[in-house]
């Protein structure tokens, strides 16, 4: 089958850090009881893909294979499967310790995967599962927002999210809006994202690479009760506990280092840290690992209803080397807005 890997950890301009591939098909004799064999129609790619690939060197002899996003068509399935039959059409973002969705075929354990939504394109909703699923355990299993049916969970607080024009602050924002009765403050640098932010539902953005205070004073903003810091936490995290309301709460989910900073920063103000990961479920084979097969679905249902849009920024092409190394790049670049899809093969 046609897939893209590489052999050893490189630079993104490295003709060789992204290489297409041939490598033997997963077979439907192959799959573990829960396994679905897909076929791959679309993916996207996100910062833990140019990580893992700077990072991870695969065994000797092997290749490693990216991405944790994809839509496709399950072609088998293993046997305690209950959950989908052939024909259906899925999407889910994989787990961590497995082969990833860059290649044609993919097993995938079904209790991390939903029902593509009908109203989006196979590249639109490969734009949404890690990403959903990141900001939606985040927002409700993390800080335990009620989700109600009336959206009024939260009401009366603020919610701030730090980098909000990636990935998971464009799904976190639609979802805070949707779902809860929060008041959403974005930051955003550009003016680009600043309307990206609005569009998505944000109350209010402000500037991150400004001073925060008087901008959330001048919008009317005091402290805020939530902060989703999706990236450069380490630069920002003295402001963040100025933001925070006492007994506020903070989630993370980039790669920064409580070391690097005085913790007993948070003791005045009994803050809490919230780490956020949406692989751990997978990789642990946790008892409750078929939420995130629960949540796919709700998410599918409400991009249906018209309620969540497609996070698409970026359309790459086919799904090849040389567009996931653009790809790639672009993200690296730190400029991205929304999710990089790649669809069909070539």
């Amino acid at each position: 089958m046609q897939a893209v890997g590489y052999h050893q950890p490189l630079p993104i301009d490295h003709p060789e850090s992204l290489q297409d591939l041939r490598l033997p098909a997963p077979q439907a004799s192959e799959l573990d009881p829960h396994d679905l064999l897909v076929a791959v129609s679309a993916v996207s790619v996100n910062p833990v893909d140019t990580k893992v690939r700077r990072s991870r060197a695969p065994a000797p002899g092997q290749a490693e294979v990216l991405g944790w996003d994809a839509v496709g068509t399950v072609q088998a399935v293993g046997s305690a499967v209950s959950l989908f039959q052939p024909g259906d059409r899925v999407w889910y973002a994989g787990s961590i310790v497995r082969p990833g969705s860059n290649a044609q075929l993919q097993r995938v354990d079904e209790r991390i995967v939903g029902r593509a939504p009908r109203t989006l394109s196979d590249a639109q909703a490969a734009a949404l599962p890690l990403t959903a699923i990141t900001a939606w355990e985040l927002l409700f299993d993390r800080f335990g927002v009620p989700l109600q049916a009336d959206a009024a969970g939260g009401a009366g607080q603020t919610l701030l999210i730090v980098g909000a024009a990636g990935g998971v602050g464009s799904i976190l924002i639609q979802l805070a809006r949707q779902l809860t009765g929060l008041t959403v403050v974005a930051t955003a640098s550009r003016p680009e994202t600043r309307q990206w932010c609005l569009d998505l539902g944000a109350h209010q953005v402000i500037d991150h690479h400004q001073p925060w205070a008087p901008q959330l004073q001048a919008a009317g903003v005091g402290p805020v009760h939530r902060v989703a810091s999706l990236t450069h936490t380490g630069q920002h995290v003295a402001q963040i506990i100025d933001a925070l309301a006492p007994q506020g709460q903070l989630g993370l989910i980039d790669d920064f280092e409580p070391g690097a900073v005085d913790l007993m920063a948070f003791k005045a103000k009994c803050l809490s840290l919230h780490w956020e990961l949406m692989f751990t479920r997978s990789r642990f084979g946790t008892p409750d690992m078929v939420q995130q097969h629960q949540l796919l679905q709700r998410v599918s249902e409400l991009v249906d209803a018209g309620r969540l849009r497609s996070t698409e920024g970026e359309h790459m092409g086919a799904i090849n080397a040389a567009n996931l190394r653009r790809a790639h790049a672009w993200i690296e670049s730190g400029r991205a807005r929304g999710k990089v899809v790649l669809q069909g093969w070539a």
